[in-house]
């Protein structure tokens, strides 16, 4: 197995231990933000630049393998969506939002099966699906250090660093939802051909 390969499931046991540390009631803070808070987004963190690490050595090292395509994007996706979950348990995040990214996924993955299916026709990532992934990834290291839930600076009275990063939060986190459903919609458009029986 590859150094490429050994970073992807690297990536795939952060997610349990991150699901570990929530069972951790960690006294004290730091810099006003409870522990466990900081060392989920550490995780977080390392397995997002894993993620980043072990497509680019792919790559240069001409390590390419189908295990790799397999698991690389089914890492991304659960460390991604674990992150949500715990988001929503912590009552910073509306369930809504990663509703609208699962369903996403579920299309993007419908899609990519049915092109295997088809002879394996390739369905470009657009602009709105890169935008998707670097606000998302954003969003969720600024919303573990945000003791506010989404949106807070609508309906409290926030100031200084609580505004702040909640502003930064409710903005990244919409705008990885607006192009969740717009790169979702390029798959659609993109690839409704492959709806069609022949």
């Amino acid at each position: 197995m590859n150094l490429a390969n050994r970073l992807t499931i690297f990536r795939i046991l952060l997610v349990p231990i991150m699901i570990i540390v929530t069972f951790f009631h960690w006294e004290g803070e730091f810099l006003g933000i409870p522990i466990v808070a900081w060392v989920l987004n550490a995780i977080f963190i390392i397995a997002s630049i894993t993620d980043k690490l072990d497509g680019h050595i792919a790559r240069s090292r001409n390590q390419v393998t189908t295990f790799g395509k397999f698991l690389d994007p089914i890492a991304d996706k659960v460390l991604v969506i674990t992150a949500l979950i715990i988001l929503v348990e912590e009552g910073k995040l509306p369930a809504w939002i990663p509703t609208i990214i699962v369903f996403r996924e579920f299309i993007v993955s419908g899609y990519r099966l049915i092109s295997v299916e088809k002879g394996g026709k390739v369905i470009a990532a657009s602009i709105w699906g890169k935008l998707k992934t670097v606000t998302q990834m954003l969003a969720i290291i600024v919303a573990f250090l945000d003791n506010n839930a989404f949106g807070a600076i609508f309906q409290e009275k926030l100031t200084g660093y609580a505004f702040g990063i909640n502003c930064a939060t409710t903005i990244l986190m919409t705008v990885s939802v607006i192009a969740t459903i717009f790169s979702g919609w390029d798959y659609i458009r993109n690839g409704k051909e492959l709806l069609k029986d022949r």
